[in-house]
Formats: structure tokens, sequence, C-alpha cells
């Protein structure tokens, strides 16, 4: 991935995501960065998928397949990689990227305890 911006990156806690997914969520696009065996064992109902490790074969055309000016969310497994995307993003133009805070794991916790955890 290329150099990060500078732009802080706002984080969500994984509360605020459910109460997200829950109240509209075609008004805000989510993105899931995590591997796809990771997506085998926890995973939350539409989240696009742009696994770190395929970068190379989406980052071309990421202007086309999410729309720079709506609220993004993205999510990883504790919330490491989801900040380095949001760091890309923004340097794309993404202008309302946020970081979900303790990722997927921290959601298994504190939302949805019958979520497997790894």
């Amino acid at each position: 991935m290329p150099v990060p911006s500078s732009q802080p990156i706002e984080q969500i806690t994984v509360q605020t995501l459910a109460q997200l997914l829950q109240a509209d969520p075609e008004s805000r696009q989510f993105v899931d960065v995590r591997e796809s065996g990771e997506l085998a064992i926890a995973k939350l109902d539409g989240f696009a998928h742009f696994p770190l490790s395929e970068f190379a074969e989406w980052s071309g055309d990421i202007q086309t397949r999410l729309d720079p000016h709506k609220e993004t969310i993205v999510l990883c497994h504790h919330g490491v990689r989801s900040a380095q995307m949001c760091q890309w993003l923004q340097t794309q133009g993404f202008t309302q990227v946020k970081n979900v805070s303790g990722g997927i794991a921290a959601y298994a916790i504190a939302v949805d305890p019958s979520m497997p955890q790894y």
C-alpha cells in the first residue's frame, strides 16, 4: 500500500456499527478488508470484500467499485488493517471514511456473542 495520508481517521465503536447496520445501510457502504479464510469464520452481511492481500487486483478500479462521496465504514479483525485501508481511501479522494475500532473481534464480544471468535 502507498504512503498513508496524514489526515486523522475517524473511529467508530462496534456498538455504533451495529446501529448503522440497522438504521439505513443503503445510505453508506461497508468494506471488509480481511482474508477469505477469516470471512469463512465470521462475517457481517452487507460488507463488500476487499482483502488487503489482493490490493493489486482491486485498487486500480476502487473509484468505480465504491462511491468516494458516500460514508464508508471499514472493518477488519482488530482495526489495524482497516485503519490502513481508511488512510489509503483518503488518498484516493474518499471523504467520509470511518474505521471500526476493535474490528470484528470487538463486535463478537460486545454486540453478538454468538459470533465465532478467532
